[in-house]
């Protein structure tokens, strides 16, 4: 396992808890689908710019799509 693939890993993942605690409370549906795609998606990425790409993608939709 690469130790960068997996501190990206481990950011994105706590992001997404984050993102999924406040989407629950908030009981707002994109924070909360964001957030546990955050916490799922480095499971299934093996490139570290591809990890690194699709975090910052994820990280960045609740702030620009409100619903």
């Amino acid at each position: 396992m690469d130790t960068t693939l997996f501190f990206w890993g481990f950011v994105f993942s706590t992001v997404g808890l984050g993102f999924s605690i406040y989407g629950r409370k908030q009981k707002a549906a994109v924070p909360l689908v964001c957030g546990v795609a955050l916490m799922v998606f480095p499971y299934f990425v093996s490139d570290a710019v591809l990890l690194v790409s699709i975090g910052v993608v994820l990280t960045a939709i609740p702030y620009f799509v409100r619903i």
